[in-house]
Parts: structure tokens; sequence; C-alpha cells
């Protein structure tokens, strides 16, 4: 169907039927006749009925059925009951737009999701008797553009808004840019890197890196990556970029001539390390692999965090992958040190002649694409058939945020300008991220909303870089000046990262985010219903394109507990095998946030957490134990806090997590 300008004024219902699962709940499924929008309605019983409405937004237009197959903290359904409202989740209104596309960007955006909400409520007046629900749209990622899109751009369909790990109008491809480059630099060092990043260590993150390390660790670390999530590393992989790329292609095609040939760019520069990493390798192919086939041949699976659906995303298992779907390519002839992040891999002769997939790594005599080949592009791809393999593009592509220099409302382009403000590289004709922008939310941000926002950003989202929730911020005060605090928070969150997922990639290492979620949407809806104010916006710097927050939870405040863990009143101790460790944990919560409900102890790295200690509700808390190591080495011990609104430790909604760590060296 054409969705470039539907009409909503044909509503219909076709499937009307009680489940029980995950709770008790009416479901509802339905669409609008001569469009592609498709909802799901999830109403609770009556009597655990309150008024309300949550609705999910998806980084992009996706089923309307994702929500059925949550379970825990993830349960969106079980959530939304238990918070006496009924849940709403659309299909966003089918194929979104994208930048210099046809399409009315506005439908995906947010008129989709708007005209479920509005017909959500004559199905609810049915249900529960005339009344008007008060409605609260949420989303993440690029869902945080498409609810921020939402609440800019409509009046009376929302009452508030919760966007999260969001992202600005110079996001795209800028913050995936950087960080390629960095990881292509600095590969073989960011094991150091992220040693010195951790707890207890004695050396600056830059140690022992070359000055073309050091520069490209700066130039990241400036644009606003946050330095302790180096940890990740050899898992991030480049996210959303294999999918953004085509698109910047399509926009930009000059830009990846003009790398290699016009003075100004990296890759015209002959001393660049670019040279030395650029692949074009044209071959006969060995054919495509699936899972199994790949697996044998050593190809390790990839798993990385943040994925569009919030779930940790596995390179094998992308959307419709199965056994029969090719995950890769065989590509002989390579040089046993190739190293890729990222590579066109073009069909040249056969029947698929002309094809086209992006490469995310290469093994040996395999690529590994970036999403398993369900759309069959390569089914006609035959042993013997001649394809190429080229990074060019990607390479390229690293280093394209140095030739989008912004307005001075975007201080971390700051590194890339003059003492006169004038920009130190060529700059491109057009700006690429407010076009990736507009095609997301329907419009450039401007902090004009109607109605009560809560945003949650998270300090360690290596996709969303934490300065652009205070960016908009900044955009907000500028509207609302003096008013801001009566319609807007800003709470981050310290050790999360950028999916919404409960379970961690590292658990040592990482929190979910989703009991703060779970707070800002309850404290959201109290805000509007009855003026109840929710806690403060988390007190902030930044610096240098680094967020910094204070040490305690008082001074901090938002709503994430506070914890910190010495390890013989420091937060390293270097003691001899068999020796006791003096360890102390204190954890606090900030004004008005609730309290200690858990502290889970990890001694061996694995994140098990099996040790726990029972604190009883308390909005403060200090636990001490001893502990000894007996094999030598360096070991790390993460305490794990968990606070909740309400003092309850038995429910997993509104479950606040927080971590720290302290580093044992064992001679």
């Amino acid at each position: 169907m054409d969705n470039a300008a539907p009409d909503f004024t044909g509503p219909y219902l076709d499937v009307d039927e009680w489940h029980d699962t995950p709770v008790r709940h009416r479901y509802v499924h339905g669409g609008f006749t001569g469009t592609d929008t498709r909802f799901s309605l999830y109403f609770p019983p009556p009597e655990q009925y309150r008024g309300r409405f949550f609705q999910h937004i998806t980084p992009v237009p996706d089923s309307e059925h994702l929500a059925q197959s949550a379970t825990g903290r993830e349960d969106k359904i079980g959530f939304a009951v238990s918070s006496g409202a009924y849940f709403v989740e659309t299909n966003g209104g089918g194929s979104p737009a994208t930048p210099g596309g046809q399409a009315d960007p506005t439908v995906t955006a947010y008129r989709a999701n708007a005209a479920a909400a509005q017909h959500s409520r004559e199905v609810a007046r049915s249900m529960y008797g005339d009344h008007r629900p008060y409605g609260y749209a949420y989303g993440g990622s690029g869902g945080g553009y498409r609810t921020i899109g939402g609440a800019e751009s409509t009046k009376g369909v929302w009452d508030g808004f919760v966007p999260y790990v969001i992202g600005s109008p110079m996001a795209i491809p800028n913050v995936f840019s950087v960080r390629m480059h960095a990881q292509r630099v600095l590969r073989g060092a960011l094991d150091r890197v992220a040693d010195a990043a951790d707890a207890g260590s004695r050396q600056a993150p830059d140690a022992g890196l070359t000055e073309e390390q050091r520069q490209a660790l700066a130039e990241v670390t400036r644009m606003g990556f946050p330095t302790r999530s180096w940890f990740g590393h050899a898992t991030m992989g480049f996210h959303a970029f294999g999918t953004l790329y085509p698109h910047v292609g399509l926009v930009d095609p000059g830009y990846f001539e003009d790398f290699w040939t016009v003075p100004g760019h990296l890759g015209a520069d002959p001393d660049s390390s670019v040279h030395r990493d650029r692949v074009r390798h044209r071959c006969a192919t060995t054919g495509t692999l699936t899972r199994s086939q790949a697996t044998a041949l050593g190809v390790p699976e990839r798993h990385a965090e943040g994925t569009p659906r919030g779930g940790v995303d596995n390179a094998f298992q992308g959307p419709g992958g199965d056994e029969d779907t090719a995950v890769a390519v065989g590509v002989p002839g390579l040089p046993a040190d190739t190293t890729i992040q990222g590579a066109d891999l073009k069909v040249v002769s056969g029947k698929a002649a002309g094809a086209r997939v992006t490469v995310t790594a290469v093994h040996g005599d395999t690529a590994v694409l970036d999403n398993p080949d369900s759309r069959g592009v390569l089914a006609d791809l035959q042993p013997g058939d001649t394809v190429e393999l080229d990074n060019s593009a990607f390479l390229a592509a690293q280093t394209y945020h140095r030739h989008q220099v912004p307005d001075g409302t975007y201080p971390v382009w700051d590194q890339f300008r003059a003492a006169d403000g004038t920009p130190l590289y060529p700059q491109r004709p057009f700006l690429l991220g407010p076009l990736f922008t507009e095609a997301a939310s329907g419009h450039l941000p401007t902090g004009r909303f109607t109605g009560k926002m809560i945003v949650v950003s998270c300090l360690l989202d290596r996709e969303a870089f934490p300065w652009q929730a205070a960016w908009y911020h900044d955009r907000v005060r500028e509207h609302l000046g003096d008013r801001t605090d009566d319609d807007f928070r800003l709470w981050y969150v310290d050790h999360a990262l950028h999916g919404d997922d409960e379970v961690q990639e590292h658990p040592t290492r990482t929190v979910s985010y989703l009991g703060v979620l779970h707070q800002a949407l309850r404290r959201l809806s109290a805000w509007v219903e009855t003026g109840e104010e929710p806690a403060a916006t988390t007190r902030y710097t930044v610096d240098d394109g680094q967020v910094r927050v204070p040490d305690r939870a008082a001074d901090r405040l938002g709503v994430q507990p506070v914890v910190t863990l010495t390890a013989d009143g420091a937060d390293r101790a270097e003691v001899a095998a068999g020796q006791s460790v003096r360890l102390k944990a204190v954890a606090e919560t900030p004004p008005g946030a609730g309290q200690i409900v858990s502290v889970a102890w990890d001694f061996d790295g694995t994140g098990s957490f099996s040790d726990t200690t029972d604190p009883g509700p308390a909005v403060a808390v200090t636990v001490e134990r001893d502990h000894v190591f007996t094999e030598p080495g360096t070991h790390f011990v993460t305490v794990r806090v968990a606070s909740q609104p309400d003092g309850d430790p038995a429910t997993p909604y509104a479950r606040m997590d927080n971590l720290a760590r302290a580093r044992i060296v064992v001679s």
C-alpha cells in the first residue's frame, strides 16, 4: 500500500478475545482501512484499570505483536497492567521513510501511532465507560526520535512522554563513524584502554599508545564516546551503521570518491594508515555458508548489545535467519593478516551478478554478512562465481563526521574548528544527520512540546552518546526557561548501555535500566494526573564531550541508587595469595527515590551474583565483609545493588540497579 498520504478514518477490529498470559487481559487487534497501519491493544480487567495507557514506540516501524513474547522486566503488558494501564503497540504504519525518499515521514514518525492511540480511547470507553484515558508514549533510540516527534507535533493525543537513550539531530551517522575510526586505529590496544578506565587502574587510558592511536582516542572521547565503555569493544561491531550505510551512499555518493582524492580527507594523505587497511580483493567464491557451516569452520558468533528490537543481536540470527539462510561467503586468497570492520561484497559474474551485501568481518577465507541473507540476495550465487570484497567506502565513512561540522550548539565538533570558528576540513554541501532525524521523527527536535516529559539517558551508551540528552535539555530550556522543571526531567543512569534488555552481556560491568523506565512512566503518570512531582533532574556537567555526575546520591539526584566499593579502604588492594581483603560497600538512594532492597556480590567475574545480602529496605546501606583470593593474578569484585520506590524486594518492576567494582591484585 502507498502510505504517502493515508486516511485514518476507517478503523476496524479483527481480533477481540481474552488472554491469560502474561497476565489476564483483553486482547484487541485491528488497523485502519486503506493503510498499512496495524495495532494491538491489551486491556486489564476493569478492577485493575486506573484510567491510563502506555504506548511503546519502536526504533523503526516493526511488528504490532512484539510485547506478546516479552518476559520478566521486559514484559510491557504485565508492567502496564500492574500500573493500572492498558498497553498499546503498533507496526508504526509500515515501511519507514528514508532520507530523500518520497514517503511522508510523519506517517511512520508519529501519525500512525497517534491514530492508534486515539482509537484506543474509543475501545477503552466501550469497555470501561465514558472517560478520557490519560496517554503516555515512550520509546528508545530511534523510538526516542519518534516519541519526541509525537510530543512536538501533536496536541491532545498523549499527555506525557518518556524518550530514552536519545540521539541528537547530528547523531547519524557521526556517532558510528567516529567510533569505527577509533576501533580501527586502536585495534590491538583497546584491552589496555579498557583496563586503564576500569576500577583501581593507575594508568591513563592513552598510556603506551602511538601518536595516531592517542589522537584517535582523544577524537572519539571528545565526540562523546564514554571511555569506561570500551570493555565491550570485542563484540561492539558497528551496530546500526550497516543499515544506515547504504543510505549515506545514496544521499552523498560523491563523498566516497572525494575521500580518496581531495586534500583534507584522510584517504588523500598518502601516509595515512587507511591505505594499509584498504582491502580490494577479487576472487572466485567457494559459495555461501549457512550458520552451521560457518560455525564448523571456526567462525565465531558475534553478539552485539542494543539491537533495533532492544535485544542481544547474534550475527547468525538476524531477521528471518534460519539454518538454510546464508550468513557468510567464501572469499579464498585473502592475506592471513586481513582485518575488516565492514566492507561491500559485490557479485561480479554468474546469475547473481550485481548483487551487493554488507560484510561485517572476515575470518580466514570467510566473509561474515552483517545480517543473514533472509531476502535471498545471494540465492543464485554459485561456487566459482567472481566476487569482489572492497572496504574502501567503509574506511571513508570512518571520518565522515569531520566533514559535517554543525553550528555552535554542538560543542563536541569544536575539535574540528580553527581558532576563528571555521572548519579545519573540507565540508560536504549539506549536513546528513538532520535528514536522517527528520525521516525518523517527522521534523527536527526543537524542545517545544505539550504535556510533560522525562528523558532517560545512559552514561555508558555507545550508540547514543550521553551528551545528546543534555543537548535536548538545552533546547527545552531555551523554550521553557525558568519553567523547565514544571514539565521536564532528565534522569541519567550510570553503568547502563543502549539496549533496553534485562540480561546483560557483561553483568559485572553493566546494569539494566528497565527499572528506571518503569519508574519514569509511573512517576510521569502521577505528575500529569495528580500534580505529584517526580524526582529531580540528575545533576550533571558536560566536559569535552563527557557527561559527569556527582559521586554521592544526595548530590547526584535522579532516581538511580549510588554505590561505592572499597577493598582495604581503596578501589585497589594488593595482597598476597591467601591474605584476607576487607570489602566495604556503601549504597544510598537519592532523595525520594525509594529504598535499597538488595545487595549482591560477584567474586569470580562470572556475573552470577549468587552471594546476596538482604539489607532490609533502607535509604542507605553499608555492608562489610572479608574475602580471600587464593590464586595469584588480578581479580575484580563487583557489588550490585537494587532499589525500589516502595521498598518492595519481590516485584520485578521499578527495580533500579547500579554497581561498583574494586581491583584486587594478588601476588
